[in-house]
């Protein structure tokens, strides 16, 4: 039986419900009527007489309808003239983790078997109603999100088979990542790679091609071995590398506009064991070992920090057999590390005078993480290029200062913490081949800073960069069909630390002018594309002429709308993204 968002497993991190309040209606205007002046009024005087007292009864009504305190649950923008309208008890608020995209619908699915999920599909292909899948709300972009409906798989999460001699598991799309490698361990495995975060449903994570880093790892869709797709026109169908090879490696990373993803079977590795290694360089000794740096790792990883030199290495790599773990102890303690951070906190704070405004006194501060630390600083002027200035040094230093190793199990040890709230734009190119990187990799961060520095951007740190072995699904932005091939992950950021919906306003066009000047130098030079889950879908005509332009050179986009044509052909699992992204010929 179907779940309403009530259920006690649905996602109540990202569904808000509206309560009524009672509203109390304005008193009529009524203007008292003036003195007449002495003799027959002539009728055109009279007529601008009664104009004026219609103007000014309709001006009246209107300024008493616009400023009258509305209740919480009314909708948003008064559409509608001299109207109130409440938002229905039924209509759920959704957005993504990060706050930049929200939709209101009535109709959020969530079903508990595959059976459900079919007569919900089928039900709604037959009135035609989009139920767009959407999986954990993490996408930077909401690209699974949709006013018109959608449907959710939370409630579908088990493990269904585990083959512990050929390393495979079979699971419920709905299944979270942390939620199957905790399931797994038992039996030894553990999955290839991993993004930063662990809370992406599998059948999301594998959809929109997000990927972890090793130029020996591919993106995570990979690691998909077959999958059961629930189609609007065909119903449940089962692809893999042998049945329907064709559509198998165009609907991996389907952006869930093929079909919705029930079930997933995925090739796993030995669960083992990882030694992490940060240290602080620069890009002139980067340039040096890069070649090194990506061969003789199993994972690595460059945060560079905005107007400094500093780039932090992190590296991962099984422990030795032979050596263990290494028997190292650090220059500095936790604490010492944040004192930087902690200093120019205490110091901003008297700078801009909110040390009275309810900001966290001593004890406090000292139980704050450095991302937290990073938010609350940004919070305090995010736009100033100077104080960014100052909270990127800071970070350096509490790099510097946290150099050292770790020991840890994979699904553990390779998360990051990625801050708060953030608008992130990252793209993807070709960085040569294992055997002979192309160094165009660090070409592009150089120009990168020299764009920041040149136009006074306020770019706050890390610009995250990360490398991946190529992917043969047709729709991953690091497709290729030579094997050696590598591809670079760059992305940039700017934090949303404030509620404040002026200065988050403020920030988003910001961040948007700093994506558009590096869309524009460099994405063509670099045969760059954006992750599907941090693009943008432009609002300017041209400007989205020219970019589903530049997605049909790199993408089989005509396959994949004649997929969709064939399995969806009302477009119910498509949203405005998608519709705008990869229009029909029909519709061009």
């Amino acid at each position: 039986m179907l779940r309403s968002l009530t259920s006690k497993r649905s996602l109540q991190s990202f569904l808000h419900h509206h309560h009524h309040r009672h509203l109390v209606g304005p008193t009529p205007f009524n203007p008292r009527p003036l003195s007449s002046s002495p003799g027959p009024p002539s009728s055109e005087s009279e007529l601008r007489k009664y104009i004026g007292y219609t103007l000014l009864l309709l001006g009246c009504g209107a300024t008493t309808y616009y400023s009258f305190p509305f209740p919480e649950n009314a909708i948003h923008k008064k559409a509608q003239l001299f109207r109130y309208a409440p938002l229905p008890e039924d209509l759920h608020t959704v957005s993504n983790w990060s706050g930049t995209h929200e939709v209101q619908t009535r109709t959020f699915l969530q079903p508990e078997s595959i059976e459900e999920l079919e007569r919900i599909v089928k039900d709604a292909n037959d009135k035609k109603q989009k139920i767009r899948p959407v999986g954990s709300g993490l996408s930077p972009n909401g690209i699974g999100l949709t006013r018109a409906g959608m449907v959710n798989l939370a409630l579908m999460d088990k493990v269904l088979s585990v083959d512990k001699e050929k390393k495979r598991v079979t699971v419920q799309a709905g299944i979270r990542v942390q939620q199957l490698v905790d399931a797994i361990k038992e039996y030894g495995i553990t999955l290839q790679n991993f993004a930063s975060i662990r809370e992406q449903q599998i059948g999301g994570i594998v959809q929109v091609g997000a990927h972890g880093t090793g130029a020996r790892l591919p993106p995570i869709d990979e690691q998909v071995i077959s999958m059961k797709l629930v189609t609007p026109a065909k119903g449940t169908i089962e692809i893999s590398k042998e049945k329907d090879p064709e559509l198998f490696y165009l609907a991996r990373c389907g952006l869930g506009g093929l079909g919705v993803v029930a079930e997933v079977t995925l090739q796993c590795v030995d669960r083992q064991e990882l030694v992490e290694h940060t240290f602080l360089s620069n890009l002139k000794d980067i340039k040096k070992n890069h070649k090194k740096f990506l061969s003789e790792n199993k994972h690595v990883k460059y945060l560079h920090v905005p107007y400094t030199d500093a780039v932090v290495v992190v590296t991962c790599n099984p422990i030795s057999s032979s050596r263990g773990p290494p028997n190292h102890k650090p220059k500095y303690t936790k604490e010492e590390a944040l004192q930087h951070v902690q200093d120019l906190y205490r110091e901003s704070l008297k700078k801009y005078r909110v040390a009275d405004s309810g900001s966290p006194k001593e004890p406090e501060i000292d139980e704050l993480s450095f991302t937290e630390l990073r938010d609350k600083l940004l919070a305090m002027d995010p736009l100033n290029k100077e104080h960014v200035i100052k909270v990127n040094k800071a970070e350096a230093e509490f790099w510097r200062k946290s150099e050292g190793y770790r020991v840890g199990w994979s699904d553990e040890i390779l998360g990051f913490d990625c801050g708060g709230h953030q608008w992130v734009s990252e793209t993807c190119f070709p960085a040569g081949t294992l055997s002979k990187p192309s160094m165009k990799d660090l070409e592009y961060i150089e120009e990168v800073m020299q764009l920041i520095e040149k136009e006074s951007v306020p770019a706050p740190a890390p610009i995250e960069q990360r490398w991946t072995a190529c992917s043969k699904s047709r729709m991953s932005p690091a497709y290729s069909s030579e094997d050696d091939d590598i591809f670079s992950w760059v992305g940039i950021i700017m934090y949303l630390p404030t509620m404040d919906a002026r200065q988050r306003r403020q920030i988003t066009e910001e961040f948007l002018h700093y994506r558009h000047m590096t869309q524009a130098q460099l994405w063509d030079q670099y045969s760059a594309f954006e992750h599907w889950a941090k693009i943008e879908v432009p609002k300017d005509k041209e400007e989205l002429a020219a970019l589903q332009a530049r997605l049909k050179k790199k993408f089989p986009v005509d396959a994949y709308n004649q997929a969709r044509k064939v399995l969806d052909p009302n477009h119910i699992l498509s949203n405005n993204m998608l519709e705008k992204l990869f229009p029909s010929s029909e519709a061009v």
